[in-house]
This record gives C-alpha cells, sequence and structure tokens, in this order.
C-alpha cells in the first residue's frame, strides 16, 4: 500500500501594497487565495476561476494580472498591488473617486478588477477617448449594468488624475 502523497508547503514572501506579506503555503496556492486567505485582503475577488471575468485582477509590477491564474510562489519576485492598495477611504484614488461620483457599479462584485485595470490603463493612456475606454475594460465583465457608468467613470478618472497634475 502506497502513502499517502503530502503537499509541500513552501514559505512564500510577496510584497503586496507596499509592504512584504508572508506565510506558508502550499506550492500550488494561487495568488488570489494568497491575498485573501493567507494575508487577508479580501477586496480581491474571484469570480470565474479561469481568468475569464476579470473580478480578482490586481497589478503585478503596474500591469493588471489575472491573480487566479498566478500562483503565489511566482508572484515574489513581483511587487502586487490590489484594490486595497488604490486608496483609502480617508483619500480615495483617482479612479475609487470616479467609479463613486459617477455611479460606475451596482452590486459591486467586480468592481476591485475594473479599478484596478482601469488605474493600469490610465497610467498608459492618460486622455483616453470613449472608445478606447471601452476597449481597457472590455476584459472586465459586470453582470449588473450596461457599461455606461463605468466607461463615464474611465471618462471621469483621467480628468482626474489631470487635474492633480
Amino acid at each position: 500500500m502506497s502513502e499517502p502523497m503530502v503537499e509541500q508547503l513552501l514559505d512564500v514572501t510577496v510584497t503586496v501594497n507596499g509592504r512584504p506579506r508572508h506565510a506558508r503555503v502550499p506550492a500550488r496556492r494561487l495568488l488570489s487565495d494568497f491575498l485573501r486567505h493567507d494575508v487577508g485582503l479580501t477586496g480581491t475577488h474571484v469570480g470565474c476561476e479561469h481568468g475569464v471575468c476579470g473580478a480578482c485582477t490586481v497589478l503585478v509590477d503596474g500591469a493588471p494580472m489575472r491573480s487566479c491564474l498566478m500562483f503565489a510562489v511566482t508572484a515574489q519576485a513581483y511587487a502586487v498591488t490590489t484594490v486595497e492598495g488604490l486608496g483609502s477611504m480617508d483619500g480615495l484614488g483617482p479612479v475609487q473617486q470616479a467609479f463613486l461620483e459617477c455611479h460606475g457599479l451596482q452590486c459591486g462584485f467586480c468592481t476591485p478588477g475594473f479599478l484596478t485595470t482601469v488605474t493600469a490603463f490610465l497610467c498608459d493612456n492618460p486622455d483616453p477617448t470613449e472608445g478606447q475606454a471601452r476597449e481597457a475594460i472590455s476584459g472586465n465583465l459586470c453582470r449588473c449594468t450596461g457599461y455606461q457608468n463605468i466607461v463615464r467613470s474611465v471618462l471621469r478618472a483621467a480628468e482626474l488624475r489631470a487635474e492633480a497634475t
């Protein structure tokens, strides 16, 4: 009779929102699960678990990444920014403020993925057209809205960023 397989645990340290976060996790722990269960940052939502919906999007060295498709051990070499790292209740970031002003959310489940995606997009394209805004969010799914207010939010966030500079 063979012995049951013992899952290998690894010490993982990931820089999350500017702080090193450490946990001892299974080798195949997804970044999304590391963030939610090991670090306690539950703003990153897990929807489809296949990288399709975009709800789990975080920034990895400033680029949008589906955290359900990346192992936590792989993320050790990068700086990860979650929705919690985009601002605070005392000082919302421009994308968060724009979504609030323009009602760019309804149930809120998809919102963290939109916020991180739009943040990265506006770094590369600070003055987007409506068409560019639509293209930028096309990889994120929302089941509650018709995307009109989300597009307005992207354009308003660009305005807020421009006003701040």
